[in-house]
């Protein structure tokens, strides 16, 4: 009875909240998942970033794609890679986002797919005003 136990092991840890943060991707509202990322700088785990309890902005893409400049003293811009399926507790596999937005708890505030379209409004409604550059 797996699924049972899958649903139950995320109840028990938590992994099955869900924020309602608006339409769109599944992940969006979800605890990201733990991936295993290749950086300019080296492998990377997800949650080593929030080690610092600040946002992240994980770009998938190309790097350099965004420009969080005006957010750049509250969070960090990560470039990286991801080669692999994206599954969540309880829901299974997702599609791939090309980036995503981060809460310093470890909860996804906007997904982008291939636009920007929200991403500046997600930075200021969690981590406050652009500051001029």
């Amino acid at each position: 009875m797996d699924e049972p136990r899958r649903c139950f092991g995320a109840m028990m840890s938590g992994l099955d909240i869900h924020y309602d943060l608006g339409e769109g991707h599944p992940l969006l509202g979800r605890r990201v998942p733990d991936l295993d990322l290749v950086t300019a700088n080296g492998p990377l785990r997800v949650f080593t970033l929030l080690h610092h309890a600040r946002p992240v902005l994980l770009n998938l893409d190309e790097p350099g794609r965004f420009d969080i400049t005006p957010w750049v003293d509250r969070v960090q811009l990560i470039d990286a890679e991801y080669v692999g399926t994206w599954e969540l507790p309880v829901i299974g596999p997702v599609t791939a986002p090309t980036a995503v937005l981060i809460r310093p708890d470890g909860y996804v505030a906007w997904v982008g797919d291939l636009t920007q379209s929200g991403l500046a409004d997600a930075l200021t409604t969690w981590f406050g005003p652009a500051t001029g550059a």
